[in-house]
């Protein structure tokens, strides 16, 4: 029940509470930390290996062992997780995707090498298929293109378990299969992995805003124009979402996405008020491109836009954010943090 505040100016001068910084800071509904943050990191093939990604700048793929030097920097900066998202050549891409359940595979060599080097770091894996098909659609398709639901999820299930047996934390399918997550769900019970958490995609769109991940990925030349609508969700639709969600708790799921972000907030909040699960969101490639579009020319600061953004998920119901900003936010923060003591050791001594 809502109570009405009766109160009118000027008893109640709404600027009262804003003159101030200490009253700001006492009044502020909506805090970022660095417990938020889940930091998307590509990697690639070989040894000492670091590539550009042109539509994503500050962004680079890493090969493995430089991946692992990342990940240590992230943790002493207490990041929580990164999200590891996989370049493979073509030599590796099929119509049938088996290089994504390879137990050698690069997802899998590096989720055992980041359990063994940086154990503090949860590891949240992709489940899709996309990285490995010829024709970069996130599954098993029909001689007219379509996607076959049930096929793939069976490939999907090989994909989660070999995550699962490397060591991951969490799988999290972004295919957006029917069906999927309850598939996976008895798939890792079956095999013992009772603790492997799933972060289902369950609310994600068939968006523009994906371009630049697709480059970084290298999925975009084998989609070749094409569109993932038949299975991503349409932007038209929210109550939609509300069902996507509330199925793939239902089928085992731990926490849920939202994908893109900020253009879909509003789901964000329904999906948190109106089911109350852990409720993340993803910052999506595009999103990251325009605002380091802007901060490169000028036109917006860097530190305070990125951070108003992550603000905006936050009170919008966001659990925490997937996002390619989360190194440079953690480093704000800490520094943040060192200035603040350094200013109550002077206060001390």
């Amino acid at each position: 029940m809502s109570v009405s505040i009766q109160g009118a100016f000027p008893a109640r001068r709404m600027r009262r509470m804003r003159k101030h910084d200490f009253s700001r800071r006492l009044m502020a509904e909506t805090q970022i930390s660095v417990n938020d943050l889940i930091y998307p990191m590509f990697i690639l093939m070989g040894k000492n290996r670091r590539e550009t990604v042109d539509s994503m700048p500050g962004i680079e793929r890493l090969s493995i062992d430089l991946m692992l030097q990342e990940a240590e920097y992230l943790a002493t900066l207490g990041v929580p997780a990164i999200a590891l998202f996989p370049v493979v050549s073509q030599d590796f891409k099929s119509t049938c995707a088996s290089e994504a359940f390879n137990p050698e595979g690069l997802v899998q060599r590096a989720v055992r090498l980041l359990k063994e080097h940086v154990p503090q770091m949860g590891v949240i894996t992709d489940v899709a298929l996309d990285p490995f098909t010829i024709h970069g659609q996130d599954g098993i398709i029909d001689e007219d293109g379509y996607v076959i639901n049930d096929v793939t999820t069976e490939v999907l299930i090989k994909q989660a378990l070999s995550h699962a047996e490397a060591g991951a934390d969490v799988v999290a399918p972004s295919d957006m299969m029917d069906g999927r997550i309850g598939a996976i769900r008895e798939a890792l019970e079956q095999a013992g992995y009772v603790h492997t958490q799933i972060m289902a995609y369950s609310a994600k769109y068939a968006s523009n805003y994906y371009g630049p991940f697709r480059d970084a990925v290298g999925s975009a030349g084998n989609l070749k124009g094409g569109d993932k609508k038949t299975y991503q969700m349409d932007p038209a639709n929210s109550d939609e979402a509300l069902h996507e969600v509330a199925m793939d708790v239902n089928e085992g799921a731990d926490m849920v996405m939202v994908k893109p972000g900020m253009p879909y907030l509003d789901v964000v909040r329904r999906v948190k008020t109106e089911l109350q699960v852990p409720t993340f969101a993803y910052q999506v490639s595009g999103e990251y491109a325009m605002h380091m579009a802007a901060i490169q020319n000028g036109w917006l600061k860097e530190r305070e836009t990125v951070l108003e953004s992550l603000l905006c998920f936050k009170r919008a119901g966001a659990d925490g954010v997937l996002t390619y900003f989360a190194k440079a936010v953690a480093e704000w923060l800490a520094e943040d943090a060192a200035a603040r003591q350094a200013e109550l050791d002077n206060l001390g001594s």
